[in-house]
Parts: C-alpha cells; sequence; structure tokens
C-alpha cells in the first residue's frame, strides 16, 4: 500500500520532504504573481517580509527536529489543502508559507501521536515566539472549521498521490495535478480531492 511505502519507509522521507518543498515553492511563486493582479486577504499567517530561509530548508529543519510521525506531514499536507479550500482569499504565498507549515504540523502531531511537543518548543523550532504559534493554532483551527480527522480513505487518496508524484523524475515542474495549485491562464485555480467521494476523483473549485 502506498501509504504504507511511504509512512513506514524512512528512507522515502527525505524524498517526500523535497517534493513538498519543492511543490509549495513553485505554489508561492505562482501565488505571488497572481496576488499582483488580483487582491488578497492579509492574516496572521503574513509576515513583512519573505523569510531569508527557504520553505525546503524550513520544511526539513521541522522535519529534523519535530521529532513527529512521518504520517504527520502527509496530514499536514491534507490540512494544508483544506485551508486554501475552506480560506480561498488566502493562497498560499512566500509571505505565509512558512507559518503555514510549522502550524500544519505542529496540529498534525497533536492529532496524530500520542507523544508530542508542546507549543513553546514548535515555536522555537519555527524561529517565533510562543504567543504568535498559539495564535497561529488557534486561526488555523478556526479556518480548517476545526475539521482535523482524516478517515483512512483520504489518506491513502493522498499518500497515493504523493507516492505517484514522487516517482516521476521531475514532479515540481509539473502543477498540473497538486492538489493546492493549478495554473490555467489567465486565472489560477485551486483542486481539490473530494472527500465525500469514495472514487477519489478530484473537484474543481475557480478562484
Amino acid at each position: 500500500m502506498a501509504e504504507l511505502e511511504i509512512t513506514q519507509n524512512q528512507s522515502l522521507m527525505p524524498k517526500l520532504i523535497d517534493y513538498l518543498s519543492s511543490l509549495l515553492q513553485r505554489v508561492a511563486e505562482a501565488n505571488d504573481i497572481n496576488g499582483r493582479f488580483q487582491p488578497q486577504k492579509i492574516s496572521v499567517f503574513h509576515g513583512l517580509t519573505r523569510p531569508n530561509i527557504s520553505i525546503q530548508n524550513y520544511l526539513e529543519r521541522i522535519f529534523k527536529y519535530a521529532n513527529c510521525s512521518p504520517c504527520c506531514f502527509v496530514v499536514a499536507y491534507v490540512y494544508l489543502d483544506r485551508f486554501t479550500q475552506c480560506q480561498p482569499s488566502l493562497p498560499i504565498n512566500s509571505f505565509n508559507i512558512h507559518r503555514l507549515l510549522i502550524t500544519s504540523v505542529m496540529i498534525a502531531a497533536k492529532f496524530m501521536d500520542d507523544m508530542y511537543y508542546n507549543n513553546a518548543y514548535y515555536a522555537k523550532v519555527g524561529g517565533i515566539s510562543t504567543t504568535e504559534m498559539n495564535f497561529l493554532e488557534v486561526d488555523f483551527l478556526f479556518g480548517l472549521g476545526f475539521r482535523l480527522n482524516v478517515t483512512p480513505t483520504t489518506f491513502q487518496t493522498y499518500c497515493s498521490y504523493l507516492q505517484k508524484e514522487m516517482l516521476l523524475l521531475q514532479p515540481p515542474l509539473n502543477l498540473q495535478n497538486s492538489s493546492l495549485y493549478m495554473g490555467r491562464s489567465p486565472k489560477l485555480q485551486y483542486i481539490c480531492f473530494n472527500e465525500d467521494d469514495s472514487s477519489s476523483q478530484q473537484q474543481q473549485l475557480v478562484v
């Protein structure tokens, strides 16, 4: 099963981290460009400037120090997807992706793992204050509508998607199947996995 191979094979985790960071980097850059033409809401996740640390280095730092189970990164990806669906005026960009990442992984660890670090620890990992980490957590939960449960079917769907994309030679160069972004001139579109459909078909949402 794809979900078992990704989350139980530790040798695949670096590749998963590389793929996710590359995908999110391109999504953020695409939405940065789109933001010049379409207004985007400013939120607590939005920094005044782009962080100096790259998305890949930041995600690798989280992976190194969070010590959460591998499945948390898949669940965090599910949460990010849900967040963009629920908050279409808050697309992922270079100004908010870092805070969204540390928050989604922390919440995934709390929901999935029996043992996890507290907010103060994740704040240090993420390079922010504990107070800000607390605010980000609350805002993210409300942004999700507190939809934290990930069914086995949904988890398998996302794992299968990631597994397929990771097998491609250059997955970050093709975003057409991304569950976070689809670039089609002149509009950007988000597509998501329809979690209510057992056949795992995709549902397209135009923003």
